[in-house]
């Protein structure tokens, strides 16, 4: 591997420096999946003490080119995963299309009333009763996306006892017999909030890529799903499609 001749003089922060090398060295040399050495054998490669070495490495993770596993070091990412937002995007299928492993891990599971946002999108009452089920995607292993899922009990009874994980609209198909389709999805960029952060496993001044979306009855129209989906921005790219 090339070594950088540090200036220590110019205008560039040393630690910046040291991030555009290993940058580069992460591009021509290393493969997902890999590590880099320690940060005590990098901070003695570079002549630098430990803190300006983890200053480095904290821009090579706000790039997403990196992460910090506690016990075994910095791991080189994956390229973003380019996850399409259409009508009929299903997260399961996409991505074991593409290869990968999708699980969808079940965190809570509440009946609670409808209230402002969530009574408005599905076209209910204040206080109507509706299934909160909160799910933490994970593709290989590692942590993409938090969901919470809104939905009328009404019209989905027993729903919060039968599903026990899995595609969540594959389950409302073969249990209610209605298939759902996407009619709009807002998406912004926030920071984590909750336990968000420690769910995705990443810092909590990293932005989040959120994303408001409304499903409805195929047949009818009628809106049965609200889901507000936070995904780790540098581990999706998403494309979206009418």
């Amino acid at each position: 591997m090339s070594l950088l001749a540090i200036n220590r003089f110019g205008g560039e922060a040393v630690y910046s420096q040291i991030a555009r090398q290993l940058e580069d060295e992460i591009q021509r040399f290393y493969q997902p999946g890999s590590y880099l050495p320690s940060e005590a054998l990098l901070a003695q490669r570079f002549g630098v003490n430990r803190h300006t070495l983890r200053r480095a490495i904290e821009e090579l993770m706000q790039s997403g080119l990196v992460e910090r596993n506690h016990g075994k070091g910095t791991r080189v990412l994956d390229a973003p995963i380019d996850y399409t937002l259409g009508q009929n995007t299903r997260f399961t299928e996409l991505l074991e299309a593409e290869g990968m492993t999708a699980v969808t891990r079940i965190l809570r599971k509440l009946q609670i009333p409808a209230r402002d946002g969530v009574a408005k999108r599905l076209g209910l009452a204040e206080d109507t009763p509706v299934a909160w089920l909160e799910t933490l995607r994970l593709v290989d292993d590692r942590p993409y996306c938090v969901i919470s899922h809104f939905l009328p009990l009404q019209r989905f009874p027993e729903l919060l006892e039968s599903y026990t994980g899995g595609s969540l609209h594959d389950f409302i198909l073969s249990n209610y017999q209605i298939s759902l389709r996407r009619v709009e999805s807002l998406v912004t960029a926030t920071l984590p909030l909750g336990d968000d952060a420690g769910l995705l496993h990443m810092p909590q001044h990293q932005a989040v890529l959120r994303v408001k979306s409304v499903n409805v009855d195929v047949n009818t129209g009628v809106p049965l799903e609200y889901a507000l989906t936070r995904f780790r921005a540098d581990r999706i790219q998403l494309r979206i499609c009418p």
